[in-house]
């Protein structure tokens, strides 16, 4: 777990019964797998985003299981590694959304810095073996860090993109009139993007959802746009 304004948000779940285990299950896979991302960029997300500057979150799933491709922030890649197919029509739709261009590269890091959690459910795989890492407790924990910032009293768009992430959408209690948005749709990933994520306009409408609440938007640009 990274030292920031989390841990006390979180730290309750470091002697929770799942854990050990799945601290000790991460580290046998790394002894003989090659396992993604690098262990010092594992909780990436939380490193980026502080607790207090949660202004929007955007659910993954798995990190990416390809060379060099995962760097602890959902959809997000390194400056230098392609972009894969889902980030692709994330930017596809940005550009329809708001004007912008697709950029050189995919790194989100810019996002990220302005408070908007890129969360996978799973923050780790194994190399070429996508949901290998699933079930093994990660959920638990990233469940937390979605109740905490649901807890919050300032407005919070969840952005949830395919089927997965909607059914994080109970553990956002909206049912006290609460100020949070979710803005939810089809996955980017090519074989649904064409089902209801494309023209879903979710950077503009995050952004009027944070004006309305009285919260500075967010630029979507990346570095070096």
């Amino acid at each position: 777990m990274p030292r920031t304004d989390w841990n006390p948000v979180l730290s309750h779940q470091l002697g929770a019964p799942y854990w050990v285990p799945l601290q000790e299950f991460v580290a046998e896979e790394r002894r003989h797998h090659v396992v993604f991302p690098p262990d010092d960029q594992v909780f990436a997300a939380l490193h980026l985003t502080p607790f207090e500057s949660v202004k929007a979150v955007i659910l993954g799933q798995d990190p990416y299981h390809g060379p060099g491709q995962a760097h602890g922030l959902c959809f997000s890649v390194p400056e230098g590694i392609d972009p894969p197919p889902s980030l692709r029509n994330v930017y596809t739709e940005r550009e329809s959304d708001l004007g912008l261009p697709r950029p050189a590269h995919g790194n989100l890091e810019a996002w990220a810095r302005q408070g908007v959690l890129l969360l996978n459910t799973t923050l780790t795989v194994r190399s070429g073996r996508a949901g290998s890492h699933q079930g093994r407790g990660w959920e638990t924990f990233t469940d937390e860090v979605i109740r905490a910032v649901a807890a919050k009293p300032d407005a919070v768009v969840f952005i949830l993109w395919g089927a997965a992430a909607r059914k994080k959408k109970a553990i956002i209690d909206q049912s006290r009139g609460g100020p949070h948005q979710v803005i939810q749709s089809a996955h980017p990933s090519p074989l649904s993007a064409h089902n209801g994520f494309f023209g879903s306009q979710p950077f503009s409408r995050t952004n009027e959802a944070l004006r309305a609440a009285g919260r500075e938007p967010i630029d979507w640009r990346v570095s070096g746009e």
